[in-house]
C-alpha cells in the first residue's frame, strides 16, 4: 500500500486537521490511506440524488462512482468535510452474493464524487454494485467486464448516445436504451449545456424548466449544479445503471465550439483557461473515469483504447482539446470564402493524440477498428443548392489536410474495416469514407454512422425539406434523419450491424422506440448496405 498523497486531496485547513487525528477509524482513497473523518453521516436527504455509474471497463475491471449530493442544486449541499463511502460488488443483482468491498473517501475538493477502480474481475461478466453512507444505501447499478483481448468472441451489442439538452424534452431515449441490455455505452459528449437558459419571460417554449440559475456557466459551483441537473434525472440515470459508460466530451461540457485554448466569445485566453478548468474538473467529478484522466489546468487526458477480445478495437477520440481554431468563424463557409480550411498544419487531434491513434490502427489486429469521436469526419456539404458549396467549420471539413492524412493512412495501411462513431450534429446520418469525397469513384475505406441528439433540438421530423438536394450532393451519404435516439450496434466477426433507434417526440414523457434504419457492413467490404 502506497503512501497517501495528502497534498493532492486536501486545503491546508482540512491538511492540518487530518495530520492532527491520531488514532481513528482508517479511510482509504483507492489504495491510499486517510484517518479518521465524518465517520456517522446524517443527511437531511437522500446522499444518493444523482444515482451510480460504471465506466471504461477492461477485462479485469471497471470503474465504480457516485456523489454524495444531499441537496443536488446547492453545491451538493454537502460540508467541507471529508465522508467514508463503503462500497460493494456482487455477482447478483440482490447484493447477496458479495465477492469485493471496500471503503473509500468522498472529498469535498472532488465535489465529494467517488472513483472506486476495481480489478481482479472475470472478463466478459455481468456484475452489479452499490454504495453505502451513514444509514443510507444507493440504487444498484449493472456493469460488466471486456472480453479479454485476443480471445474469441462471437458477439457485441452496445449503444452510442450523446447531446441531451435538459429543457429540450424528456430523456425518454435513455429510458429505452437502459432496456437494451448493453454491453457497455459510448457517449460521445454534450453530456450538459452551458448556455444561459431562456429567461423567464420566454419559458413557454421550452418542454422543461430546470432550477436556477439561468445564466451561462462560469465557476466550479455552476458546474456542478448543472451536472446536478441532468444527473438527477432518473431515465438517464437508468441508463447509467445499465451498462458501463465510455465518456468523452464535445463543446458544451465547456463552452460551445471551444478549441483548445480559445472559446467563441475572444475571451482573453488566461480568462478562459480558469474557466476551462472548472469545467475540466467537474466533468471528471460527474463521469466514472480513471486517475489517468486526473484532471489539471493544462491537460485532461481523454482519448483512450478499448480492446475488446478478438473482436474490435474501440478508440475512443478527444476532437476539443488539442484541435486548432475554427477558420473564418465557426459557421458554414465555403472552400471560396474559407481557403484556411485546406491550410496545411490544422488538426483536429493535436500531433501526439493523431500520433496514438495511428499507432494504434498500425498495429491492430482486430477485425473491427472504431473511432469514437465527436463531430462528422465526412466531407458535408451543407446547401441544398446545386451551384453553392457550404462547409460546417466546427467539423472536419476545417482540418482538411488533416482528414486526408487519416484517411490515407487508413488506406495504405490497409487497417481493417474502420468504423466511425460521431454525434454532435442533432440527427442520423450514415455514410461511407471515400479516399476522395469529390470522386464518386473513389476507393470507400470505411462507414461513418453519425447518432442523433437524445433531445437536443427538441422532437424534430423525419427529414427536412432540403434532405434530398443535401444527400444528393453528398454521394457518399445514404442516410438521413431528424429525429431523436440512439444508436444501437450489434458486432460479429464477419458483420457490423448499426440500428438507428428513434422516438416520435421528446415534448412529453412515454414516446415508444422503434428503429428507423439498420445498417449491415460486412468484414472484408467496407460500405454499408440498408438492411
Amino acid at each position: 500500500m502506497r503512501r497517501f498523497e495528502l497534498d493532492r486531496y486536501c486545503t491546508l485547513g482540512r491538511r492540518r486537521l487530518l495530520q492532527g487525528l491520531g488514532a481513528g477509524m482508517a479511510i482509504t482513497v483507492g489504495d491510499t490511506v486517510l484517518h479518521r473523518a465524518w465517520a456517522q453521516p446524517v443527511f437531511r436527504h437522500y446522499p444518493f440524488s444523482l444515482g451510480v455509474a460504471s465506466g471504461d471497463p477492461t477485462a479485469t475491471g471497471v470503474v465504480l462512482w457516485t456523489r454524495i449530493a444531499p441537496e443536488p442544486y446547492l453545491g451538493g449541499g454537502m460540508p467541507n468535510q471529508a465522508v467514508p463511502v463503503q462500497w460493494e460488488l456482487a455477482n447478483d443483482e440482490d447484493m447477496e452474493d458479495i465477492i469485493q468491498q471496500g471503503e473509500t473517501i468522498a472529498a469535498p475538493e472532488l465535489g465529494h464524487s467517488v472513483h472506486i477502480e476495481v480489478e481482479g474481475l472475470e472478463p466478459r461478466r455481468e456484475y452489479f454494485y452499490r454504495f453505502l453512507v451513514g444509514s443510507e444505501d444507493s440504487p444498484v447499478g449493472r456493469t460488466k467486464t471486456l472480453p479479454a483481448p485476443g480471445a474469441p468472441v462471437d458477439s457485441l451489442r452496445f449503444g452510442v448516445a450523446g447531446c441531451q439538452r435538459y429543457e429540450d424534452g424528456f430523456f425518454t431515449a435513455f429510458e429505452h436504451l437502459a432496456g437494451e441490455n448493453l454491453d457497455f455505452v459510448f457517449h460521445y459528449g454534450d453530456y450538459i449545456y452551458e448556455y444561459r437558459h431562456t429567461v423567464p419571460a420566454d419559458r413557454a417554449t421550452m418542454v422543461r424548466d430546470m432550477p436556477e440559475p439561468y445564466d451561462e456557466i462560469y465557476t466550479l459551483d455552476d458546474y456542478r449544479n448543472r451536472y446536478a441537473v441532468y444527473k438527477a434525472d432518473p431515465l438517464l440515470q437508468a441508463a447509467h445503471h445499465s451498462a458501463p459508460f465510455m465518456v468523452s466530451w464535445d463543446d458544451h461540457e465547456v463552452d460551445n465550439n471551444w478549441a483548445g485554448e480559445i472559446d467563441e466569445d475572444g475571451t482573453p485566453p488566461e480568462l478562459f483557461l480558469l474557466r476551462r478548468a472548472a469545467a475540466y474538473q467537474a466533468y471528471y467529478e460527474n463521469m466514472p473515469l480513471r486517475r489517468t484522466s486526473w484532471p489539471n489546468p493544462s491537460n485532461m487526458v481523454m482519448y483512450r483504447r478499448f480492446p475488446i477480445g478478438n473482436l474490435a478495437t474501440v478508440n475512443v477520440l478527444d476532437t476539443r482539446q488539442y484541435r486548432s481554431d475554427q477558420p473564418c468563424g465557426d459557421g458554414a463557409e465555403s472552400r471560396e470564402s474559407c481557403p484556411e480550411s485546406l491550410a496545411e498544419g490544422r488538426t483536429m487531434l493535436g500531433d501526439a493524440q493523431e500520433q496514438w491513434l495511428m499507432d494504434g490502427l498500425g498495429g491492430s489486429e482486430t477485425p473491427w477498428n472504431v473511432l469514437a469521436q465527436q463531430v462528422m469526419i465526412m466531407q458535408h456539404d451543407r446547401s441544398g443548392d446545386p451551384e453553392v458549396d457550404e462547409f460546417h467549420m466546427d467539423k472536419w471539413d476545417s482540418a482538411v489536410v488533416a482528414r486526408d492524412r487519416l484517411l490515407n493512412f487508413i488506406e495504405e495501411n490497409n487497417v481493417a474495416n474502420p468504423i466511425v462513431l460521431t454525434g454532435d450534429i442533432h440527427n442520423n446520418w450514415a455514410g461511407e469514407l471515400r479516399a476522395d469525397f469529390n470522386d464518386e469513384n473513389s476507393a470507400t475505406l470505411g462507414c461513418e454512422f453519425v447518432c442523433t441528439s437524445a433531445t437536443s433540438g427538441g422532437d424534430g421530423a423525419d427529414v427536412r425539406g432540403e434532405t434530398e438536394a443535401v444527400l444528393a450532393k453528398n454521394p457518399h451519404i445514404g442516410f438521413f434523419n431528424n429525429q431523436r435516439g440512439y444508436l444501437a450496434i450489434d458486432v460479429t466477426p464477419e458483420t457490423w450491424t448499426t440500428h438507428y433507434r428513434v422516438v416520435d417526440y421528446v415534448s412529453r414523457p412515454g414516446a415508444p422506440i422503434k428503429t428507423r434504419k439498420s445498417f449491415v457492413v460486412n468484414a472484408g467490404k467496407p460500405g454499408m448496405t440498408e438492411v
